[in-house]
């Protein structure tokens, strides 16, 4: 089962900061969780929301501010990451909104990071889609917190290699039926200790985790 670190190691240190990433790959993590807008200049960032006022000293969408600007309020580029994790684990990198997908899938293409080694997820899965059109071997994460039928479905529609369900979602037939589908099942956000053992239980391929030394 793989160990996966939610926005970095969330529990630890601030969410999809470096410290983060790197307390994670300290914690020995098999793969992170990070989270991607798009800078001013339409650069691909590393942040969960679509503005910088939760996570930051400052106020504004993310789009307002340069990678430079970002930087300096903790909030690093997605290469930057990239270049920290190296080989040292997997990415789960999840596209926060569809405009993000083509500089995404450019950086990607570059080849700063090898591309065996990500996991490309969305909630929104028309990103999804054009990730498989651009890519036909890229690995890609379906997310839900809803419907879980659904997303196996178009989980079959676009060869995902993975179901990415909220852990309240899933008991033992559904994960079942997952794994029936030929899927891998990555749930998320999974915290305390009762949960952990019950999603494990389970035969879960993974869990994302805020505290990944718990798994």
């Amino acid at each position: 089962m793989l160990k996966i670190g939610h926005r970095g190691a969330k529990g630890h240190a601030a969410e999809n900061t470096l410290a983060s990433f790197q307390k994670a790959l300290t914690l020995g993590v098999d793969m992170v969780e990070l989270d991607v807008y798009l800078s001013k200049e339409g650069v691909p960032v590393v942040i969960h929301d679509k503005t910088v006022d939760r996570t930051t000293s400052a106020s504004g969408l993310v789009s307002d501010f340069s990678v430079s600007e970002l930087e300096k309020l903790g909030i690093p580029s997605l290469e930057a990451v990239f270049q920290l994790v190296k080989n040292q684990c997997e990415i789960n990198l999840e596209i926060k909104s569809f405009e993000t997908t083509e500089a995404v899938l450019k950086l990607i293409d570059s080849k700063r990071f090898e591309t065996e080694k990500l996991l490309i997820s969305s909630f929104d899965w028309n990103a999804l889609q054009e990730v498989r059109f651009h890519d036909n071997t890229l690995r890609i994460g379906v997310l839900t917190e809803t419907d879980l039928d659904l997303a196996i479905a178009f989980g079959k529609f676009i060869k995902a290699y993975a179901i990415h369900p909220h852990f309240h979602l899933i008991d033992s037939e559904k994960v079942a039926l997952i794994k029936k589908n030929h899927f891998k099942i990555f749930p998320w956000t999974v915290n305390e200790p009762e949960d952990i053992i019950f999603v494990q239980s389970l035969g879960v391929d993974g869990i994302i985790s805020d505290f990944p030394d718990r798994l």
